[in-house]
């Protein structure tokens, strides 16, 4: 989770200083594909503020309440980033790219706006890669993608498709600003706004699918339910683990529960101290799995 932290705090600082530096380029220079850099950049400082916002909502002890803790609340903001990329983000510079070329204008000072870009490429890419860096190190042996969807912590997953959307969009509105000076054609100014927002359109939808499966009680991931069953089968009382079920209730919080089968001639004694045992050993084997409930299957 500090990792995690990190990454939006380094995210939100960048974004932060990117989005004034767009906003004061796009009223000097009346660059409409700036301008939507510029909203982007806003709302993805939005974003890194409800996600902090989230962990630290997340991080609160577990009460009478919330007897497994408030963990869930992460993916909750998780989902509303989502949202705000989708209306704000999307909509605002497709909305934005429209008016452009309804009523095009020449921009001024085109070179100010590369200059601009290129160093928004770059507090961009360290933020990237930051993201991208705890992304692998937690999936190694995965693609970036898969890795994308078999984490568990939006604040890392949100940040490096945020990322990887706002680099996209640089390079949209590099192209688009290009076209519209060496070509004398402002129109291609607001072509690559709506091309911008389109692109921030399908990153929210791919965060919502995500955000949402961890809403709706996504089960934790296939290698710590292979790690729990091979536990219980290496144990000489369990015949069979028929059902291991799991849920994951925050970034790196999981409740399991199992239905285990014993062996004949196991006593009622001993099918408790094995219950007992194998919970004691699966929470410390597994330090995500922060409840576990095994019952014997009825006979």
């Amino acid at each position: 989770m500090k990792a995690g932290k990190k990454i939006v705090y380094a995210a939100l600082f960048a974004n932060l200083a990117i989005a004034a530096i767009k906003f004061a380029a796009s009223l000097w220079t009346g660059s409409s594909a700036m301008l939507s850099e510029a909203i982007h950049s806003s709302v993805d400082t939005g974003n890194q503020g409800l996600l902090l916002y989230g962990r630290r909502r997340a991080s609160r002890p577990a009460d009478d309440g919330h007897p497994f803790g408030y963990g869930m609340e992460l993916f909750f903001w998780g989902f509303v980033v989502a949202l705000l990329i989708f209306s704000f983000g999307g909509a605002l510079s497709i909305y934005e790219g429209i008016l452009k070329l309804s009523d095009p204008e020449p921009i001024a000072d085109p070179w100010l706006n590369f200059a601009i870009l290129g160093a928004a490429a770059l507090f961009e890419g360290y933020s990237f890669r930051l993201a991208w860096r705890e992304i692998r190190r937690a999936y190694p042996d995965r693609s970036t993608y898969s890795a994308v969807k078999a984490s568990k912590d939006p604040s890392i997953f949100v940040i490096l498709m945020e990322d990887a959307a706002a680099l996209t969009g640089l390079a949209i509105a590099a192209s688009g600003l290009a076209l519209a000076f060496w070509l004398d054609e402002p129109a291609f100014d607001g072509v690559a706004s709506i091309a911008i927002g389109l692109l921030l359109l399908a990153t929210a939808v791919l965060l919502a699918r995500e955000t949402r499966s961890l809403l709706t009680g996504e089960s934790a991931s296939r290698r710590v339910i292979e790690r729990v069953r091979k536990l219980l089968r290496d144990d000489r009382r369990v015949e069979a683990a028929p059902e291991v079920l799991s849920m994951q209730i925050g970034a790196d919080a999981i409740l399991l529960a199992a239905t285990l089968e014993f062996h004949e001639g196991v006593s009622a004694q001993d099918v408790e101290r094995a219950q007992r045992e194998l919970t004691e050993e699966i929470e410390s084997s597994c330090p995500e799995i922060r409840r576990a409930f095994l019952r014997p299957a009825a006979v």
